[in-house]
């Protein structure tokens, strides 16, 4: 086991792998820009640097600074959280020309899944089911006809892409060209790289992931399913787990296509493979692979039990899965709500400011991750992600009631925060019913839903 890990994040991920290295006996060293000299994760740190002034490209994704920093603490390994260098193959690399571990997949497996029409292709050939769709676009003449073949609506997606970034759906091939130039210049500027590929677009599709484990002696495992379809503008709002919607047979024949494309693309690591889920007839589709350790992991811990955080500092370390797949046993439903400093009744405008007061919910089933305290000052440089509450129950019913207990004891006086907005959601009576999909939350009608925010 390594003696020493650098945690190259912040917030409440880096809170959450420190946690977990503590446990498991590992010195921790913290890097913080100078805005966060004072955050949470700093204080639990064995040691911490400075890596940069408050711009993430001048620290958090400062790459010789977090070298250099691990190098003088004399850290063995890297873990990168999830965001900033968490996907970045270049850095994976450069961890390992410095001997220090990644902890996380290949540079190469990264690379093979980072790609998004590459993935699309890799996928297709190892036999996991993919929708139709196109390679990177060549001309508007491909997009035309592929519009036309495939019938609309389709979906235009950045190849490089990710949270929502460069992609929308066209509805009518009237759309089509100017949709493409919209994408092609989001997916520029969020990722230096305009290309884009398409794909038939599912309207009521359930978006369902398969958290996958896979150590370095050939053994992969799948923990089951979350159900990610509350989205607003294709970012994650709310997760459980597991999915309400899957029968016993969907969910084997989907983590089974999880392992295959794991295996395709040599993974190691904790991961995600996504699919699409089309309600009509219970078919599934592979959407991506994240190849990091998910904002949403905790559900899927509350109902296995399996601690994701700890198990890839121990494959990193090179030991073996710690359970097996006939291990694996899911208990209950959780849920989890992302509670971000936005404010719901002007648009989710960003909210910053000094938190007054600050109460965090607890009891049965009730986890709260963040990084958050009373005087702790929102800044404006980095995600709007205050934490996470995770809420378990024997059934989806009880979960979602204790979520919504969860919610109302929640207090940040000083910003506003998206807690009552999740609630709408979670008193919707079609919500209740299970009756949800990825375009749910637009669907929802703007007089009640902004109600209930006030």
């Amino acid at each position: 086991m390594f003696q020493t890990v650098r945690v190259a994040n912040r917030g409440e991920i880096a809170v959450r792998i420190i946690r977990a290295c503590k446990e498991l006996g590992i010195r921790t060293v913290a890097v913080f820009s100078e805005p966060d000299r004072e955050s949470l994760h700093v204080t639990l740190a064995d040691e911490a640097f400075c890596v940069g002034p408050a711009a993430a490209g001048q620290s958090y994704l400062n790459v010789p600074n977090i070298i250099s920093a691990a190098l003088v603490s004399g850290a063995e390994a890297i873990h990168p959280g999830y965001g900033f260098l968490a996907e970045n193959s270049d850095f994976a690399e450069i961890c390992q020309s410095h001997k220090l571990k990644f902890i996380g997949p290949t540079p190469q497996a990264m690379l093979a899944m980072g790609d998004k029409s590459r993935a699309r292709r890799l996928m297709e050939s190892s036999g996991v089911p993919v929708l139709p769709g196109t390679g990177d676009l060549e001309s508007e003449e491909d997009a035309v006809r592929f519009g036309r073949e495939a019938g609309f609506p389709i979906l235009i997606k950045a190849t490089a892409g990710g949270g929502g970034k460069g992609m929308r759906i066209v509805h009518e091939a009237g759309a089509l060209l100017k949709a493409l130039g919209t994408a092609r210049a989001e997916a520029q500027a969020a990722f230096g790289d305009d290309r884009v590929y398409l794909e038939k677009f599912l309207p009521e599709a359930r978006h369902i992931e398969i958290q996958v484990l896979a150590d370095e002696h050939g053994h992969i495992i799948h923990l089951g399913e979350r159900d990610c379809s509350v989205q607003r503008r294709n970012q994650k709002l709310l997760e459980e787990a597991p999915s309400a919607v899957l029968d016993p047979s969907v969910r084997d024949a989907m983590g089974a296509a999880a392992l295959k494309g794991a295996r395709a693309a040599g993974y190691t690591s904790a991961g995600t493979v996504e699919f699409l889920l089309d309600q009509r007839d219970s078919s599934f589709y592979f959407l991506e692979m994240n190849t990091r350790i998910q904002v949403e992991h905790p559900v899927t811990e509350m109902v296995t039990g399996v601690d994701l955080v700890r198990e890839q500092i121990r494959i990193a370390a090179g030991l073996p899965l710690s359970l097996r797949q006939d291990e694996v046993t899911l208990s209950g439903h959780a849920v989890e709500c992302r509670i971000n400093a936005e404010d719901p009744a002007n648009g989710f405008a960003p909210s910053v400011g000094r938190i007054t007061h600050l109460h965090l919910p607890g009891g049965l089933g009730v986890r709260v991750d963040s990084h958050v305290c009373n005087g702790y000052q929102v800044l404006p440089y980095y995600d709007s992600l205050l934490g996470k509450v995770i809420c378990w129950g024997a059934t989806r019913d009880q979960a979602l009631d204790r979520m919504d207990r969860a919610l109302e004891e929640l207090r940040a006086d000083g910003i506003h925060t998206t807690a009552p907005f999740l609630r709408t959601i979670i008193n919707n009576a079609f919500f209740r019913k299970n009756k949800i999909h990825t375009r749910f939350v637009e669907n929802l009608t703007a007089a009640p839903v902004l109600a209930a925010t006030k």
